[in-house]
């Protein structure tokens, strides 16, 4: 089977990407958190055919509400292609919406954050709002004392490479505007976890402006972490590489 996707576009003001693999345990509740908000919302589920049935309670979900979309891929291709894949089915949309989400499915983004993260986008009028964990505010629950360490590294790695101020550059719970990625879709190459590094980095370069709101990050409610070494080379790699372009 190759690239399907399953729903109507429908025009909603928020795109909302759940890239997910294995989350069958978490998207159907992920889903109706999401819809309690009473936001005007079109969800987009890009599943890497995951084997544990994650596609079929999204569409299952989709009897419920129609504004919920499956988009199947047929193999595990990556955090950076899925986001991006989410980008260019927004923006290939007949009316596109004025703002696109990305999110976990594994509840270690909070919905129940959206509202903020939109209310900071429409009032600062910038490109990407960055749902931080380490700005003032911001902060992390349950993680080993190994994976702080690790993150704060990263971010390290990251504010140098990039020459911005900002607490959080990898976090993956982003609002980002239209108008943005419109300017910048073509320039999107990452297939991993770079992919938040990458579009920070093209906000820089066009001179969008990039801020954050702080937001309470709990490790995943449930399953177990998909972040593998493969994907951290890839992170790593696209960061020094970054940095030696400055």
């Amino acid at each position: 089977m190759g690239y399907q996707i399953v729903g109507n576009s429908l025009y909603s003001e928020v795109g909302v990407i759940l890239p997910t693999y294995g989350e069958a345990e978490n998207i159907g509740n992920l889903i109706e958190d999401i819809e309690k908000l009473r936001i005007d919302t079109s969800i987009l589920v890009i599943d890497d055919s995951s084997p544990d049935g994650t596609a079929n309670v999204v569409l299952e979900k989709q009897k419920k509400y129609p504004n919920v979309m499956l988009y199947s891929r047929p193999t595990k291709a990556g955090l950076g292609t899925a986001i991006t894949d989410g980008f260019k089915f927004f923006l290939a949309a007949e009316k596109s919406p004025k703002y696109v989400l990305t999110m976990d499915a594994d509840y270690s983004h909070d919905p129940k954050d959206i509202p903020k993260l939109l209310t900071k986008i429409k009032d600062c009028d910038c490109a990407i709002v960055v749902a931080s964990r380490y700005s003032k505010g911001g902060q992390i629950a349950y993680w080993p004392m190994t994976r702080k360490i690790v993150s704060k590294l990263a971010n390290i790695m990251a504010r140098t490479a990039l020459g911005l101020n900002l607490k959080d550059c990898t976090a993956g719970f982003r609002c980002y505007s239209t108008a943005f990625l419109k300017e910048t879709i073509v320039n999107l190459h990452s297939h991993t976890y770079e992919i938040q590094i990458e579009t920070i980095r093209q906000a820089k370069i066009r001179n969008f402006e990039v801020k954050e709101v702080p937001v309470l990050f709990v490790n995943r409610k449930q399953g177990k972490s998909k972040l593998t070494w493969t994907e951290m080379k890839s992170f790593l790699s696209y960061t020094i590489k970054t940095l030696l372009k400055r």
